[in-house]
């Protein structure tokens, strides 16, 4: 466990292993433990960190307005600080969201990525035809909003988990520790929600980034994220698509096995 200093912020990161660099990003509410599963299968050939983003668990909370760019210019700062340039950078939901960015601000830090089920709903609503699908989600997402304005924490934590990442009955089944994570790091959710550019992605600029991007979702996953995939895919000159069986929005976490399977030989390349 250490920490590293980059853009003013103290973040918590820990390392593994020796070899390439690979950097895993999480999502919305957790923090770095939600890669624990697949750490040790990395760190077998690689230099692996699993850092918590800023505001998050035991990083330090600047208690300001924070946006997708600063998270993004902290996941620079951490590679640049470590050295671990050209690093293969993993992503997961709001983490691939924040690794996209990067990929498209810094393309030279990176060496390749795989992001999993960005929820860049953005990109839905301004196509016509997706629009309806965006809609559905923001919908859900306004409903976690206004518990979150109430500081009912664990409420919203609760209601995101069942009908915007999982799905009924997930919240029962999580870890308590996960529990208890997610309703620490609620007020970090209502941030992003804050931020007007935190789930829009640029695809003109990520059109620039010329390493591979694996692009992976689940079958048993909301429909939405696949329509976001084909829109990135698109944009990207070399994606590959992966699809999990039955391994839901977190497949580090439901198949750590099988994840490490998909994502090491491409962090090797």
């Amino acid at each position: 466990m250490a920490e590293i200093r980059v853009n003013g912020v103290s973040l918590h990161y820990e390392a593994r292993g020796e070899g390439p660099g690979v950097v895993l990003v999480h999502g919305s509410w957790t923090d770095g433990d939600s890669w624990s599963r697949v750490m040790p299968g990395l760190a077998e050939s690689t230099t692996v960190v699993a850092y918590d983003r800023r505001g998050h668990s035991r990083s330090e909370d600047p208690l300001t307005q924070g946006s997708v760019y600063e998270d993004a210019a902290d996941l620079a700062g951490l590679v640049q600080g470590l050295g671990l340039a050209p690093a293969f950078v993993c992503g997961n939901s709001y983490g691939a969201l924040v690794t996209l960015r990067l990929a498209s601000a810094r393309p030279d830090l990176l060496r390749g990525v795989a992001v999993h089920e960005p929820p860049a709903t953005g990109l839905l609503l301004t196509d016509p035809e997706l629009r309806p699908v965006g809609t559905a989600l923001a919908g859900r997402v306004e409903a976690v909003r206004e518990l979150l304005e109430q500081a009912e924490s664990a409420a919203a934590a609760e209601l995101f988990v069942e009908t915007v990442a999982y799905g009924p009955g997930a919240w029962a089944q999580l870890p308590a520790p996960v529990r208890h994570t997610f309703i620490r790091n609620a007020p970090t959710y209502l941030d992003e929600l804050r931020d007007p550019d935190a789930l829009d992605l640029d695809l003109t600029a990520l059109a620039r980034f010329n390493e591979p991007a694996l692009l992976t979702q689940s079958d048993d996953s909301p429909p939405m994220y696949g329509e976001v995939l084909d829109l990135i895919d698109l944009a990207l000159p070399k994606a590959e698509r992966h699809l999990y069986a039955g391994a839901g929005h977190a497949p580090h976490l439901s198949q750590p096995e099988e994840w490490v399977r998909v994502v090491l030989p491409r962090a090797l390349v």
